[in-house]
């Protein structure tokens, strides 16, 4: 399975990189599937509100009153409730999207365990508020489809008497219909409980697209409105068997589903569908790798780990040998192992004039020490006309290819764990210019490493690039797995860059350090 899934995710970065040409990553919906599909629920809810407020719940004056805004009041009842139609439809398809990203991405295990579960279940609370609508509607489809689900139900030994007997004629009051609005609003407003229990272990939770994508996604919606405005089928007659009914596929296979089936064989196939993905985590996967551990002595308590881990790892508690200041601590079950708290810390810097440099926190099997010593060593081994020095994200395009005489590679469990300051000592260092290559935006293992390395470059964030730091021997190119290619020639491209600057042009003096301590 797991050959399958890489060979999925191949294409999926394939077709993710082509919307980037025409999106940007900012722009593209199949980088922000998450966050547009809270922005189709919201647009759902708005528009939900404003039909609820003009609906006759009546039996007998439901449909009427639905007709009533769909035709005579077109201009706003009819685009309101095609709005809301076509942005649950929306959220269906990036929904089940998302799940398959995640899915393809391998975002299901380790400590992605607890977002993959949660979100399993929104999937049928999802489904459930759709059908709910229909039957709001009571047309024939409506109809159609709560005889359907009641029959599915009736298998089930919950009700002392069938819930299709309901629907015999003489029997449905306005007293069902109190009943469906109590469930058409209590399942939503359900489902917005469950998407914040998903996103808790998430900091920063993505639930805004860009504006450029919010606003296109919206325009879209609006021509689709316009173009094919919804409409009803007659109006529900319990004694009338309806020859033709237009299904909506994206809700509505269930029903079609059972009646191929039985109602025991839909519980089962939907039972076993959901349990599958439940069990997902439980899957044979590889070993997390040890979490961050912060060294209580270098840790100033300045916050900048708790900003900037991706998943809310980090806690901030006083210091119990400094009063009044804070001191980190990692919650085992939240960290991800991605170190990028350690390229936060500003104790992380190779600077530092001490023989063992030891980081406020740090990663025990990638220490900052450690790469300062490995990036000094491999740098000094350079020959050839340019040196270059290569930080590369494991997750991303296998950096490890393009290492040669004159190319010194460091492989990084995520990019957001380098500190900007290496780029800036490497350059001291001896080499030419430093490449720093990882996953492009949307596809990051561990969600901010690319958006924090290009704000520290940018100053747009701590700690950053210094000023002083000659821009054009610092070169960055995000490539995904399968994109080798692309960092090979982004490589070739830089090195006939450095040639073409003078040797001394723009170069930063060497770094020597005034004295060496033992620890730091």
């Amino acid at each position: 399975m797991d050959s399958i899934r890489q060979g999925g995710l191949a294409l999926l970065q394939r077709i993710e990189c082509f919307f980037d040409a025409f999106f940007g990553a900012a722009g593209n919906p199949w980088r922000h599937l998450g966050a547009l599909g809270f922005h189709f629920l919201w647009i759902a809810l708005a528009t939900g509100i404003y039909l609820f407020i003009v609906l006759d719940t009546g039996i007998e004056d439901v449909h009427t009153s639905i007709e009533y805004y769909t035709h005579e009041q077109w201009w706003l009842g009819g685009i309101m409730r095609s709005l809301h139609r076509y942005s649950a439809d929306g959220l269906v398809l990036v929904m089940l999207l998302h799940l398959l990203r995640e899915f393809l991405y391998g975002r299901f295990h380790s400590f992605h365990w607890y977002s993959w579960i949660t979100g399993v279940p929104t999937v049928w609370l999802v489904y459930a508020s759709g059908i709910g609508g229909y039957w709001l509607v009571w047309d024939q489809l409506g109809l159609f489809s709560a005889v359907a689900s009641a029959e599915w139900f009736d298998w089930l030994p919950i009700f002392s008497t069938p819930a299709t007997r309901n629907f015999l004629p003489g029997v449905l009051t306005d007293r069902f219909f109190s009943l469906l609005v109590f469930l058409h609003i209590g399942i939503p407003l359900t489902l917005m409980l469950a998407l914040w229990v998903h996103i808790q272990r998430i900091s920063q939770a993505d639930v805004f697209p860009s504006r450029a994508l919010a606003l296109g996604t919206f325009v879209m919606l609006l021509v689709l409105a316009f173009v094919k405005p919804t409409v009803s089928h007659g109006k529900a007659d319990l004694s009338v068997v309806p020859a033709v009914l237009h299904i909506d596929w994206y809700y509505l296979f269930i029903h079609p589903l059972m009646y191929l089936t039985s109602p025991a064989g839909l519980w089962l196939i939907a039972g076993g569908a959901t349990l599958l993905l439940l069990a997902l985590p439980l899957l044979p996967h590889r070993k997390q790798e040890p979490i961050a551990v912060v060294n209580p002595p270098n840790c100033n308590g300045c916050r900048r780990c708790f900003v900037d881990c991706p998943y809310g790892a980090i806690a901030m508690l006083p210091h119990p040998d400094k009063p009044g200041h804070e001191l980190a601590r990692v919650l085992p079950e939240l960290c991800a192992s991605c170190g990028i708290c350690a390229g936060a810390c500003p104790s992380s810097t190779p600077f530092r004039s001490v023989e063992q440099l030891v980081t406020g926190i740090d990663m025990p099997q990638q220490p900052i020490g450690a790469l300062r010593q490995d990036m000094a060593r491999r740098i000094a081994a350079l020959t050839g006309p340019v040196k270059i020095a290569v930080f590369g994200c494991e997750c991303a395009a296998g950096a490890g290819a393009v290492e040669d005489q004159g190319t010194a590679v460091m492989n990084l469990m995520c990019t957001g764990l380098l500190p900007p300051s290496f780029v800036e000592y490497a350059l001291r260092g001896g080499a030419d210019g430093v490449l720093v290559t990882g996953c492009r935006e949307g596809s990051c293992a561990y969600r901010f490493g690319t958006q924090w390395t290009e704000q520290r470059r940018a100053g747009q964030s701590e700690p950053h690039l210094r000023p002083g730091v000659p821009a054009e021997r610092l070169r960055i190119a995000w490539a995904d797995r399968h994109e080798m290619s692309d960092l090979k020639a982004a490589l070739d491209d830089f090195r006939e860059n450095l040639k073409n600057l003078d040797a001394d042009e723009k170069r930063l003096r060497p770094y020597t350090p005034r004295r060496i301590a033992k620890h730091g």
